[in-house]
């Protein structure tokens, strides 16, 4: 190590201005991961003033997550187009728009709808944010921020049962139900981050030549509705009613003709060339795996203590609260630490660990307590967690070119959103169709399996120091021997 590298302990510092792109990305995808949990734990009480039963809760994640899944990668193409700043306002205004649409919903249909909407605003918000960091730190620097960003996002995702349990049990006004107040509170943060974007006083970079792939859109979005429809709708209806095998017919068929349009347009939502990098397919299948068991973690858990211990739903959210703390003390830590040590270590020994905490809570019973046969398996799981979403982040960014890193950015999160998609569409067939004990127990146990997957696939195939012929990764070669990407 030379003398000018920096110490073991040292972390790489962020400008003002840089501190003021971070907090800007945070926030706004903040929003966006946010609305994706807190509407777990609210589930119970929206079914009880809306009406419907298991499939309806499927519904009103999985609608959110069909949309954003399928119109993120535009999103991509859409920030590289006509520019980040741009398109997260446009993304910031309409989730706040389509928000209030949540929380004022006459009807389960008409939440559902809404969701949808509120999922294509979000799809707008999470790769232009992101390419927002990357566009603007260079080096061990952009480890750090990453690390930030993974982290609080990932918070986003564990913190929200914990909010929508707190609106659900305490915020109630007359007849209007808390829960409805958990969407309306989304309009203080877009506010803030309103406001930010215009004291950074960034002009919007866009890359020339690039095309919207608008059938693309529509062939994966009509893949994943139809197939998402057949999975959760056949546990009601049966694999032999021709609206199931006719829908998951139709989807299949749709997505391999997105893919199919992936290898031949000319300005492909998901260039399929970007997966010629290593780290990023691996990556990638490793997210497919890891946050597959995060989305159906987050649904189990928040339904399961309120349906089976029969907890207020605010001790519902409160339960893994202690991941929580755990990512916000260390994410960027271990952010800076996979910046100088490669990510394939984090990204093998995280999953294995957040693996072995999940299996811990198949300790609970029917005689529940959870600081003996829940809190432990949390607290390991967060630690596990901590070590994985900021490498995992980082080695997948990096395998890319700076200027591609908006939809790169997409791909992985459409990735991460449609394995969230899957496992919750699979739910029913998981849990046996109820979400009892034993169901819980079965779901720990796929969560598990997930999680391992996860691990074994990055100790397999992520790699720490790779050739530029083999692939683009910034953790591989500090940002002085690659002085003619530095902006």
């Amino acid at each position: 190590m030379s003398d000018a590298a920096p110490s073991a302990g040292a972390r790489p510092a962020l400008g003002a201005s840089q501190k003021l792109v971070v907090v800007i990305a945070v926030l706004a995808s903040f929003v966006s991961f946010l609305d994706g949990t807190v509407v777990n734990v609210a589930l119970p009480k929206m079914i009880h003033d809306l009406g419907g039963g298991l499939s309806a809760q499927q519904w009103i994640v999985d609608a959110y997550l069909v949309t954003l899944g399928a119109f993120i990668l535009v999103a991509g193409s859409v920030s590289d187009l006509y520019g980040r700043i741009l398109v997260m306002r446009i993304g910031l205004v309409a989730f706040g728009l389509a928000s209030i649409a949540v929380g004022a919903a006459p009807t389960v249909e008409f939440l559902i709808g809404a969701r949808a909407v509120q999922g294509v605003a979000g799809a707008l918000l999470v790769p232009s944010s992101l390419a927002l960091i990357t566009s603007n730190i260079r080096g061990a620097a952009q480890g750090r921020a990453i690390g930030i960003w993974t982290g609080m996002t990932s918070v986003a995702m564990i913190v929200g049962p914990v909010i929508g349990g707190v609106f659900v049990d305490f915020l109630s006004v007359g007849a209007i139900s808390g829960w409805r107040f958990a969407f309306f509170i989304n309009v203080v943060p877009i506010a803030v981050v309103l406001v930010l974007l215009v004291r950074l006083g960034q002009k919007d970079v866009r890359r020339e030549g690039v095309r919207i792939d608008y059938l693309g859109a529509v062939l994966c979005t009509v893949g994943l509705a139809g197939i998402v429809f057949a999975l959760i709708e056949q546990g009601n209806l049966g694999w032999a009613n021709p609206a199931i095998w006719g829908a998951m017919t139709l989807g299949v068929l749709a997505f391999a003709g997105f893919l199919v349009r992936q290898r031949f347009a000319p300005n492909p939502v998901m260039p399929l060339g970007l997966f010629r990098s290593r780290n990023f397919w691996t990556g990638n299948v490793a997210t497919a795996f890891i946050y597959g068991a995060l989305s159906l973690s987050s649904f189990a858990i928040g339904v399961y203590l309120q349906e089976g211990p029969k907890l207020p739903a605010t001790l519902a959210g409160v339960a893994s609260l202690p991941s929580t703390v755990i990512m916000i003390l260390f994410s960027s830590r271990v952010g800076s630490w996979s910046g100088r040590l490669g990510p394939r270590l984090f990204m093998t020994i995280g999953p294995l660990i957040c693996g072995a905490g999940v299996l811990t809570m198949l300790l609970v019973m029917q005689d529940f307590d959870y600081w003996w046969q829940m809190l432990p398996g949390i607290v390991i799981f967060g630690i596990g967690l901590t070590l994985t979403v900021s490498p995992l982040t980082s080695a997948i960014l990096g395998a890319i070119e700076p200027e591609r890193s908006g939809i790169a950015s997409a791909v992985n999160n459409a990735v991460s959103r449609v394995a969230g998609l899957i496992v919750t569409a699979l739910l029913g067939v998981i849990t046996g169709g109820a979400l009892n004990l034993e169901g819980f127990h079965r779901t720990i146990v796929v969560m598990a399996a997930l999680l391992v997957a996860g691990g074994l696939v990055s100790f397999a195939g992520i790699r720490n120091h790779l050739s530029r012929g083999n692939d683009r990764s910034q953790v591989d070669e500090p940002a002085a021997s690659s002085p003619e990407r530095v902006e």
